[in-house]
């Protein structure tokens, strides 16, 4: 057989090999650093026996692949260490991930002292050195095998495989897992690791089923490599918005007040109310939209003719009883039912058309509490939500606005390279899920297709990701865990107009129905709000800060020159605060800066005299004395042109 590997070059055998015994064949170094191979552009285990002509890549560390791999292997070793520190926990599942790997058990909340004792079991592990070994049994003598174990999970694993599958195994020196692989060769050959955290978990990712503890942990080649990412770590615990939103005063949670509904503080809310005024402006003035406020709730009779009744009542708040109830309520997970009756109150002519309603939108979902954190993820959430009433030749052009709007919206803010673009669409297979005809999602998904190809817009394709009457586009954005959230929905609606009884009045006198594209210009406020508190390690561009200024007076005998100051500067629409507290001006300073405020302006006699202002800012530090007037010009047009000034001073003090 000929073995074509990636240099292009072959290598010829008369009988079946290993993937590790031709590593070892092309060089013993590189099989010692081997973690798997691919073949054919598939991750398969070293231990596995290629007999027919192939294309062969030696995977190691350095590859993504081959990472996974020393990762699936520690997560197995982690697990051994848990069942000899906790032999009557049940193991479950533990996966390579992203970042690092993660192991579920059945067992007591584990402490930051359990996580410890684990990492020394598992270096004891390491060190005795054991060959891993694979087999295989059949299915049913799988199942008697973890019974016997007293494994349940492993054993619904493993029914739930087809009667004539055979189930792989991994041995380590005794400890037996259930496993597809593939693995290192030995447990000797992990050589940096570290437990990270602990949480609970469910059992399959489903609340109705076992609660589980969740062991998060990471593995690398070299220790190099995981003190370089545990110091990344330490970073993304300073940026966590969870974290820093509430050190900065930004917003808080009660348990009172419930889970998910989170209270924004004034810093906070300023912050909201600046973004809520720009994007209503914005939409307003330069792109056409007219604003519609509508109720928090409505009967369920409006739900059942949108679809939502049938298609998302579990993540809806109902108010009522329908059997008992004469009248049930609902709060609203949406706001296009309720714009769409806006348009219907007036008959339109095909001349009337677009139509852009705009509303910001306080919305409800039941969100799972597992899935609940900081401000991503809440119950009680504020949209810019925006529904386009469009004649269908029109379509095409109005989503292309709607990507203009959102990218615009994300350049302004700074964070336009720090998202993916998906094309959401259905799921054929579960037909259940969706309202239309196979043909109208299959148009409906090429024109979005089409559109995001002429815009030179890298996307994704994700299937069954679509809302239940069209495909979207998804902007999304990381976390700095790496979780993703959706930061923006643009959809293409081509259904819901004929569930309403929506038209419109052609240029021949005949009824039609109109095409909907349901938006946002920015999202989610509170999740917006969380994504630049990560973004910015909370140092916010200057016009988007609660407290932009803040006057520092030498002493007590500047105070009234402080206030002449701040006067000005607040009636040119500056947040501006004074701190006159009996305290030395360096301690102000150094205040000023732990509360990242972008612009210090020290004030004393010779500043009074003069009518300027020494000015000390956050990007650049000292930055001189200035007119009072000149400064102030410069900061309007900061904020006026949302400029995004870079920082120049690395560490704060210096």
């Amino acid at each position: 057989m000929k073995i074509t590997l990636k240099d292009g070059s072959v290598k010829e055998y008369a009988q079946p090999m290993s993937i590790y015994d031709i590593a070892a064949d092309i060089s013993e170094g590189l099989a010692r650093v081997a973690c798997a191979g691919e073949i054919d552009g598939k991750v398969e285990d070293l231990r596995t026996v290629i007999d027919k002509d192939c294309e062969l890549n030696i995977v190691t560390a350095n590859d993504e692949a081959g990472l996974r791999v020393i990762r699936h292997t520690a997560s197995h070793v982690l697990a051994e260490a848990v069942k000899r520190l906790f032999p009557d926990a049940k193991v479950t599942i533990g996966p390579a991930i992203d970042e690092g790997f993660y192991y579920d058990f059945d067992a007591e909340p584990f402490s930051r002292e359990d996580l410890d004792k684990l990492e020394a079991e598992m270096k004891k592990i390491i060190k005795e050195g054991h060959k891993i070994e694979r087999f295989t049994m059949p299915r049913e003598e799988a199942i008697r095998f973890m019974e016997e174990k007293g494994e349940p999970y492993k054993v619904e694993l493993i029914k739930d495989l087809p009667e004539d599958a055979e189930i792989s195994f991994y041995d380590q020196g005794g400890f037996v897992d259930l496993c597809a692989g593939p693995h290192l060769m030995s447990t000797k050959s992990i050589k940096a690791y570290k437990l990270i955290s602990s949480s609970m978990a469910y059992w399959r990712g489903d609340s109705n089923k076992a609660q589980l503890q969740r062991i998060y942990g990471t593995a690398f080649q070299k220790k190099e490599e995981l003190a370089a990412y545990l110091e990344h770590l330490e970073d993304i615990k300073k940026r966590d918005h969870n974290k820093l939103g509430r050190e900065m005063e930004l917003f808080t949670t009660v348990d009172v007040i419930g889970q998910g509904l989170p209270l924004l503080l004034p810093k906070g809310a300023r912050m909201v109310i600046k973004m809520q005024r720009w994007i209503e402006d914005l939409e307003d003035k330069e792109w056409g939209y007219v604003r519609t406020k509508t109720p928090l709730m409505a009967k369920s009779d409006l739900y059942k003719i949108s679809g939502h009744w049938d298609h998302y009542t579990d993540g809806m708040f109902v108010l009522g009883d329908e059997e008992k109830d004469k009248e049930v309520l609902a709060l609203r997970p949406m706001t296009c039912p309720f714009q769409y009756y806006c348009y219907k109150n007036t008959q339109h002519s095909y001349r009337d058309l677009p139509i852009r309603y705009g509303e910001t939108s306080t919305l409800f979902r039941n969100e799972d509490s597992g899935e609940m954190h900081g401000l991503t993820r809440v119950r009680q959430f504020t949209i810019s939500e925006g529904h386009l009433i469009v004649r269908p030749d029109q379509m095409v052009d109005e989503f292309k606005g709607c990507m203009a709007l959102a990218k615009y919206c994300l350049t302004t803010l700074g964070v336009e390279e720090d998202v993916t673009y998906h094309l959401s669409k259905w799921d054929p297979n579960n037909r259940e899920k969706y309202i239309g005809e196979p043909e109208v999602w299959e148009e409906t998904e090429q024109h979005i297709r089409e559109i995001l190809t002429e815009l030179e817009i890298p996307f994704v394709e994700d299937v069954g990701e679509a809302a239940f009457y069209g495909p979207k586009v998804d902007i999304n954005a990381k976390n700095v865990y790496g979780k993703e959230d959706t930061m923006i929905t643009i959809q293409w609606d081509a259904l819901l107009a004929e569930q309403f009884d929506m038209y419109y009045i052609d240029q021949n006198g005949d009824k039609i129905r109109p095409y909907i594209i349901h938006r946002t210009s920015m999202g989610c406020y509170e999740r917006t709000l969380a994504w630049l508190i990560e973004k910015y390690a909370g140092k916010f561009p200057t016009w988007l800060c609660a407290e932009q200024v803040r006057v520092l007076p030498i002493s007590e005998k500047y105070e009234e020159y402080a206030e002449k100051v701040r006067k000005e500067l607040a009636k040119n629409d500056v947040d501006v605060t004074v701190d006159g507290r009996s305290e030395k001006i360096g301690f102000k300073i150094r205040e000023a800066r732990l509360a990242k405020v972008p612009y210090m302006l020290v004030v004393g006699q010779q500043e009074e005299e003069d009518g300027t202002v020494s000015v000390r800012s956050r990007f650049a530090g000292d930055e001189g004395v200035k007119p009072l007037g000149d400064f102030i010009d410069q900061i309007c047009k900061e904020i006026r042109t949302k400029e995004i000034r870079k920082e120049e001073v690395k560490e704060e003090g210096k």
